[in-house]
């Protein structure tokens, strides 16, 4: 728990110290930071590997949600640094199909994962027409909030539904690692004080505290934004 508001108050930090970096842009001409507000929806899914495996286990997307406050730092005429909080829910379905004594048992399960995550991506701008098209590549670290495990176990004759906390840590009993990193790659567009934006997550860090057989488990985001930006000239 201390770790968790540690965490939130770096965030803070992070953000009001990238905020103050602007002092030092103002002999440059047209510098001002901007601030973006934004949200929009995740489709979520999860890598899982290991080095062999025991039974067929079938991972899909799922829909999630993103929002958050950003702020953008311009270090060139089209070049900005942005850097903010944002609430990211990530997660997956998955299913599985397994036979023993001529019969079959099936689990469906869907794992929704709350992450407060701080980017920090360089954004690129072109102006066509009225029109400003971006790109972004940068990292980012995340920390897990809150996470629920709920779906159904289907045996011969009887189903079993269920619904779960997410044990988060690195400890016995634990799930899922808390702290998450990764690379954010997008692009969108900026009209007026409008801003649209894709973007895909792809999460470095084994959050599976289960390590037999190789076993990995890595967080995959497509997301996409509306946001609204403020600040600016």
């Amino acid at each position: 728990m201390i770790k968790y508001f540690a965490f939130i108050f770096l965030a803070v930090l992070t953000t009001i110290t990238f905020a103050q970096s602007n002092e030092k842009l103002k002999d440059k001409k047209n510098s001002k930071i901007s601030y973006i507000v934004k949200g929009g929806l995740n489709l979520s899914s999860m890598l899982l590997k290991g080095d062999e495996s025991t039974s067929s286990v079938d991972i899909t997307s799922k829909p999630g949600f993103n929002f958050g406050v950003t702020a953008e730092c311009p270090i060139s005429e089209i070049v900005v640094i942005e850097s903010g909080i944002l609430f990211s829910n990530k997660g997956a379905k998955s299913s599985s199909e397994n036979t023993y004594s001529g019969g079959i048992y099936k689990s469906n399960s869907t794992l929704n994962l709350l992450y407060l995550e701080i980017p920090l991506t360089a954004k690129t701008y072109f102006n066509v027409g009225h029109t400003k098209i971006f790109g972004a590549l940068g990292p980012y670290i995340g920390i897990g909030l809150s996470g629920k495990s709920k779906g159904e176990l289907i045996f011969p004759g009887e189903t079993r539904s269920y619904e779960r906390d997410i044990n988060w840590g690195s400890g016995q009993g634990d799930e899922i690692k808390r702290w998450d990193y990764g690379l954010t790659a997008g692009t969108g567009m900026e009209i007026s004080f409008i801003q649209i934006g894709l973007s895909y997550n792809l999460g470095l860090a084994n959050i599976s505290t289960i390590t037999d057989n190789g076993m990995k488990l890595k967080n995959r985001v497509f997301g996409l934004s509306i946001g609204y930006k403020f600040g600016k000239k």
